[in-house]
């Protein structure tokens, strides 16, 4: 079938436009399932800023989905999952299961996942680029998501993928913003 990407910075609108994608399927005999990660630790369900939300699965590994049936599959945070996951999307696709995939685009030093990066190459059927609202000068073309920690920029030390716990300050910023921050 076919690969949908959903991808931007925090506060984008990718969970509400995964949950547009799912929430009709409810009413229909069509078997699908989400599925987030057990490393998302935010919420139990997709979860929307608008308030919307859809349930899910939450599981370790994609090749967890491959002893379900499903029609349509929708991967949320799929940043969190491991690059050699993309094998079990590959399979997926091969079975002819339409999947839906939404998640970070970038780390927080601005570089691309590398798992975005394998499912870019698997030739998906759609990109979906959101930009959020730049928490810094307000402008609607946020493309980032650096994570601050006291008020300061980090850019060296982290892992790639940091569950949103509290811990350190996560906003979306535009390019002149980031690199503003990046260089003070």
């Amino acid at each position: 079938m076919s690969l949908i990407l959903i991808i931007g910075p925090m506060k984008s609108g990718k969970s509400l436009e995964m949950i547009s994608h799912f929430n009709h399927l409810q009413y229909t005999n069509i078997p699908f399932q989400v599925y987030q990660p057990v490393r998302d630790v935010r919420d139990e369900n997709v979860c929307s800023r608008a308030g919307l939300f859809i349930n899910c699965k939450k599981i370790s590994s994609l090749n967890d989905i491959l002893n379900e049936e499903f029609k349509i599959v929708g991967i949320d945070e799929i940043h969190m999952f491991d690059e050699e996951d993309v094998d079990a999307i590959k399979e997926l696709l091969n079975r002819g299961v339409k999947v839906y995939a939404s998640g970070l685009d970038m780390d927080y030093k601005g570089e691309m996942f590398g798992i975005i990066k394998k499912l870019m190459e698997l030739g998906p059927e759609e990109v979906k680029l959101k930009k959020a609202v730049c928490e810094i000068c307000k402008e609607p073309n946020a493309i980032y998501t650096p994570i601050f920690k006291d008020g300061k920029i980090i850019m060296e030390g982290l892992p790639s993928v940091i569950p949103e716990d509290g811990k350190y300050t996560y906003i979306p910023v535009c390019r002149k913003c980031f690199h503003n921050i990046k260089s003070n």
